[in-house]
């Protein structure tokens, strides 16, 4: 809460009153590694992830529009926006669709990357940490159970690994393939 420029992120995307709706990824893991790291300085985000779900409107193009919105509320972020209603479809990697943005983060890659943060009605922070924060904690990155139960998925896991580079940011961080 004390993260300005946090904050604004969390409320823009409020702002949009999104149904289950939540900052996540590495919005979340590299401002808590970037503090237990001592580092005053930001990392350059590549995207900043806000996801939501809602079964209603499974439709990319309001994603763009959501995306450009939220352009013109806080320019100069590269917003990714995405309705988890229909990302299984996009991954290939469920039959069934996801229940929840919270049951979509526990699907992603890592478990230090399976976080989300959003504004309770009282614009309380609230994190949602599917698969605990124990990783994130202690500087382990290790595949979700999602993806340890598929060979073609942690082909996908050890590919972000290399291309991530965590490692060269955060030296405290340990890489596990398992």
């Amino acid at each position: 809460m004390e993260d300005e420029w946090m904050m604004e992120v969390l409320h823009t995307a409020k702002s949009l009153n999104l149904p289950d709706w939540w900052v996540c990824a590495g919005f979340v893991r590299s401002k808590v590694w970037d503090y237990l790291h001592g580092y005053a300085e930001r990392f350059s985000l590549p995207d900043v992830d806000v996801i939501y779900h809602d079964p209603a409107a499974p439709d990319e193009a309001l994603e763009k529009e959501l995306e450009q919105k939220l352009s013109g509320l806080m320019p100069g972020i590269p917003w990714s926006v995405k309705n988890q209603a229909r990302m299984h479809l996009v991954n290939h990697d469920d039959i069934l669709p996801y229940a929840s943005s919270t049951d979509a983060m526990s699907k992603f890659p890592e478990t230090v990357t399976a976080l989300g943060l959003t504004l309770d009605e009282e614009n309380g922070v609230l994190l949602s940490a599917p698969c605990g924060v124990g990783d994130l904690l202690s500087f382990v990155v290790r595949p979700t159970p999602h993806f340890k139960q598929s060979p073609a998925l942690m082909q996908i896991y050890e590919k972000r690994l290399a291309k991530k580079n965590w490692r060269s940011r955060w030296h405290k961080v340990h890489l596990s393939h398992h």
